[in-house]
C-alpha cells in the first residue's frame, strides 16, 4: 500500500467506453492506495457508462458531448477533485496489476522537483505489429527522470508524456495554468513542456504499467499527425525551445523497420514505409493549417469540428 496521507484523485473522461469500462473500474478499486477517489466526467454517453460507474461508487459528472475539450475538460476534472495528486487515465487504459497507480504516485512524491509522472503502456493482445512497436518505442522498460537541462540531448522526448496514464501534483498544474483548452491533442505534453521551463522535472515510471494501444489505419495515422502538426504550428514556442521533430521521426522509422525485421514481420516493412510517409505528409500539412480552407482541415483532421 502507498504510504501517504495525501488524497489521490483518479480522473477519467468517458464517452461510450464499452464493455471494458467495468473491468477498468474494478481494477482501479483494487489499487493499493490508502486514500483515493475516482471521478468520471462523461460526455453524454448513450451506453451503460453511468450505471456502471455508479454501481462502482464512482463520482460522476455529465457534460454535453459538444463541450468536451481535451485540455479544458481535464482542467475542470482536476478542479472538481479533492486530491493534491491527480491521476489521469483514458477509458481504454487497463492497469496491469494492483500497484500500477501506487507505483506511479510514489515516484511523483519521492522528489519535490517532479511535477508529473507517466507510466508504461504495453499493447493489448490484439495489437498489430505497428501498434506493438509504437508502445515499445515510446515506453521502454527502463525508467528515467528528465529536466530542462536534458533538452539538448533528448529534444522533444524531454517533455513527452501521455494522459492515458499520468499523475500530476496539483500545485505543479496550478503553477503552469493547468491544461490549455482548445488543443486538438497534446494537452499533456504542452503542460509538461511548461513545467520543465518552470523548473519541474518529468518522470517516466516503467514499473507502473497499463495495457493501452490502438490499431490505427494508415488514414487515421495521417489524420493524427495532421493534428500533431497543427498543434505544433499553434504552439511554435515548443519547437523553438526544444527543437524540431525531424530527428525523432527518422529514429522512429529506423526503429520500426528493425523491429519488424527482428520479429518476423519483414513483409510489413514496405507498409511501414508507406505509413510513415503518410504520417510525415499529415504532419507537414498540419503545420500549414492556418492557410488551408476549412474543408481541407475537416477532411484532414481526426476532429472534424
Amino acid at each position: 500500500m502507498l504510504i501517504t496521507d495525501q488524497m489521490v484523485s483518479i480522473l477519467i473522461p468517458s464517452y461510450n467506453p464499452g464493455s471494458l469500462f467495468a473491468t477498468l473500474l474494478e481494477k482501479l478499486s483494487r489499487q493499493q492506495l490508502r486514500l483515493f477517489e475516482i471521478i468520471v466526467v462523461d460526455s453524454s454517453s448513450t451506453d451503460e457508462t453511468l450505471s456502471i460507474a455508479k454501481s462502482h461508487g464512482v463520482r460522476t459528472h455529465v457534460i454535453p458531448k459538444r463541450e468536451f475539450d481535451h485540455g479544458g475538460t481535464r482542467t475542470d476534472m482536476g478542479k472538481l477533485a479533492k486530491g493534491d495528486v491527480l491521476v489521469y487515465l483514458t477509458q481504454d487504459a487497463l492497469p496491469l496489476n494492483e500497484v500500477a497507480v501506487p507505483a506511479l504516485v510514489s515516484k511523483l512524491l519521492e522528489d519535490e522537483r517532479i511535477g508529473a509522472a507517466f507510466g508504461r503502456q504495453i499493447p493489448h493482445r490484439d495489437a498489430t505489429p505497428f501498434a506493438q512497436h509504437l508502445r515499445a518505442f515510446n515506453y521502454p522498460a527502463v525508467s528515467h527522470t528528465r529536466s530542462i537541462e536534458d533538452c539538448d540531448q533528448y529534444g522533444m522526448k524531454t517533455f513527452f508524456c501521455s494522459n492515458s496514464f499520468a499523475a500530476y501534483k496539483r500545485k505543479a498544474l496550478e503553477r503552469v495554468g493547468w491544461f490549455k483548452a482548445g488543443l486538438l491533442m497534446g494537452e499533456d505534453m504542452h503542460a509538461c513542456a511548461k513545467m520543465l521551463v518552470d523548473g519541474f522535472r518529468i518522470a517516466y515510471v516503467a514499473d507502473a504499467v497499463v495495457y493501452h494501444s490502438h490499431n490505427y489505419s494508415m488514414q487515421q495515422e495521417f489524420k493524427r499527425y495532421f493534428d500533431l502538426g497543427a498543434f505544433f504550428s499553434k504552439e511554435q514556442w515548443i519547437l523553438n525551445r526544444y527543437g524540431s521533430a525531424s530527428s525523432e521521426g527518422l529514429r522512429f522509422v529506423r526503429s520500426e523497420v528493425a523491429f519488424l525485421r527482428d520479429n518476423g514481420f519483414t513483409r510489413s516493412i514496405p507498409v511501414s514505409l508507406l505509413r510513415n510517409a503518410a504520417k510525415w505528409g499529415g504532419y507537414q500539412l498540419g503545420h500549414l493549417y492556418p492557410y488551408l480552407p476549412n474543408w481541407i482541415i475537416r477532411w484532414a483532421s481526426m476532429h472534424s469540428k
